[in-house]
């Protein structure tokens, strides 16, 4: 059961002490894709999930509208899927993890479907596969055009109300991870909506928190996503990887709302085309692969065209047209939401932050450096993604990733842990975020350089002065650090200033543990 802690504040800073009696077996921290899909895949071993909002609700997943990427056509293959996902990397793809998700991706597409998700048929009955951008084959199983996302979120949220061995609490923020006096993680401390904290102790917790796009002013994702689980776990003595390493989504729909809808990548591989507003395709000019480069290629050529003054516009009229309420309801209602008709109209667009590839460090079977600990989905790093994500390869990542870690801890004998304790830092109010996220969008976005990256780590000191060790000016931090100290461009990272890629080499952060905790932002 939630137990109420002890408390000491100081500066706004609280350390929380709890008993050493935990109260589930396994605690599941996040709600997503791959939080569900593990909390279903333990089964028959009882589980906690917690869940910030009513399930299925403010996950990115639900959000996904391309699909999830795997080698399911006969013409496809394992290894083909792999050398892409390397490709698209830019030499920091660890090889044999590529392979490990490409060959277990389609038994997970298989699971998918046994728990009730309609994939898209071709008339035939075979899964429809669409193209997206640096594959070589069609090969994204996606539902309904561009609701894959949603279609699989709401098959998990059903299947979890079915099962007995799931335990949800909703309604509650992890805001520190506890450990003991082994240093070993014993579950977390949570936070509802009116400040009160309580705890929650397990004997393994698995971190699935998501991503950082919340970080940024312009971002795809919920804007709860702002690398909490990151900040936590680099806060215990965790290692951190790849932080500078943000995919910018090229086509989010730029109508001032936040966060940013999205217009899937599955429409430039129907055909679509990127236009200036005279109405002049531009992607010729910046890459042979032209409106299917990587999402990096497309992205900063986009935020060049824009920057130019010459804006930059998605052009399905020729490519959907008509067809588009049926193919792809999701942007159709974005668009229409906003006066405007894709069918007829160009859609205007951004880059957004959309993906972080860097995160918690963990191995081939979900384990993070520090014990007692687990980590799956955006919120890690396992090599798969390296410098720049493979479109829909996600999706896959998360389950097939959910999948192992369920192996691993099914019928693993969890030790005890012991009496623990936690420092919880103020929450971080919202006029000083939109500081941060502006900042971030600014110098640490789609295209950076030293001056701007200097500047970003002043405004983060200068806002840590005023509320400490805040979670996003953590995270915000090391991803800001990372990025300066890497002079090259590689990936989702270009430095203007360095725009040459150098010898492939990944960035880690270990905190130096003899800085106090409210300095832990100053790496």
């Amino acid at each position: 059961m939630t137990g109420y802690p002890e408390s000491v504040t100081s500066g706004g800073n609280q350390t929380i002490a709890a008993s050493g009696a935990a109260d589930s077996d396994v605690l599941i921290v996040g709600a997503g894709l791959a939080g569900l899909f593990l909390a279903l895949e333990l089964a028959p071993r009882a589980c906690v999930v917690i869940s910030p909002a009513p399930l299925g609700q403010a996950a990115s997943s639900a959000w996904a509208q391309g699909g999830l990427a795997a080698a399911l056509d006969p013409l496809d293959s394992a290894d083909q899927h792999a050398s892409d996902t390397i490709n698209a990397g830019s030499g920091l793809v660890d090889p044999v993890v590529a392979r490990l998700i490409a060959e277990e991706g389609p038994a997970r597409v298989r699971d998918l479907i046994t728990l009730g998700v309609p994939f898209d048929r071709t008339p035939d009955g075979a899964l429809a596969l669409s193209l997206e951008a640096a594959h070589s084959r069609p090969r994204v199983a996606r539902v309904a055009g561009d609701l894959a996302g949603k279609a699989i979120m709401d098959a998990l949220v059903a299947a979890v109300g079915a099962s007995n061995h799931i335990t949800v609490i909703e309604g509650v923020r992890a805001v520190g991870l506890l450990q003991d006096a082994r240093h070993r993680v014993a579950g977390v401390v949570l936070r509802d909506s009116s400040g009160n904290l309580t705890t929650q102790t397990a004997r393994q917790t698995v971190l699935c928190t998501g991503g950082t796009g919340g970080l940024f002013q312009v971002t795809t994702n919920p804007r709860e996503a702002r690398g909490d689980a990151i900040a936590m776990a680099y806060e215990a003595g965790a290692l951190i990887a790849d932080v500078e390493f943000v995919q910018f989504h090229p086509t989010a729909i730029d109508i001032g709302r936040d966060p940013a809808p999205l217009a899937t990548e599955a429409l430039r591989g129907e055909g679509a085309t990127l236009r200036n507003r005279d109405g002049k395709r531009f992607m010729a000019n910046y890459h042979t692969l032209e409106e299917l480069a990587p999402r990096d290629e497309v992205a900063r050529a986009i935020h060049s065209e824009r920057a130019s003054g010459r804006g930059a516009f998605l052009d399905c009229r020729s490519a959907v047209g008509n067809h588009f309420p049926e193919h792809f309801p999701t942007v159709f209602s974005a668009c229409k939401s906003a006066g405007i008709d894709p069918r007829f109209e160009m859609i205007p667009i951004a880059p957004a932050a959309h993906y972080h590839m860097g995160g918690i460090v963990a191995d081939f079977w979900g384990r993070s450096t520090l014990n007692g600990l687990s980590v799956c989905g955006e919120c890690t790093s396992t090599g798969a993604h390296g410098a720049n994500r493979l479109a829909s390869n996600s999706l896959l990542e998360a389950v097939v990733f959910s999948h192992r870690i369920a192996q691993h801890l099914r019928d693993a004998e969890l030790d005890e842990p012991g009496a623990s304790t936690s420092h919880v830092p103020a929450s971080l109010p919202h006029d000083a975020l939109q500081i941060l996220r502006g900042e971030m969008s600014s110098k640490c976005g789609v295209v950076r350089d030293a001056t701007g990256l200097n500047q970003l780590i002043g405004t983060i000191e200068t806002l840590r002065t005023v509320h400490g060790s805040a979670r996003p000016l953590v995270t915000a931090g090391l991803m800001a650090a990372a990025a300066l100290a890497r002079k090259e461009s590689r990936g989702g990272h270009f430095r203007s200033d360095f725009p040459e890629t150098g010898a492939p080499e990944r960035s880690f952060l270990l905190r130096d543990f003899t800085d106090p905790p409210e300095k832990v932002a100053r790496t």
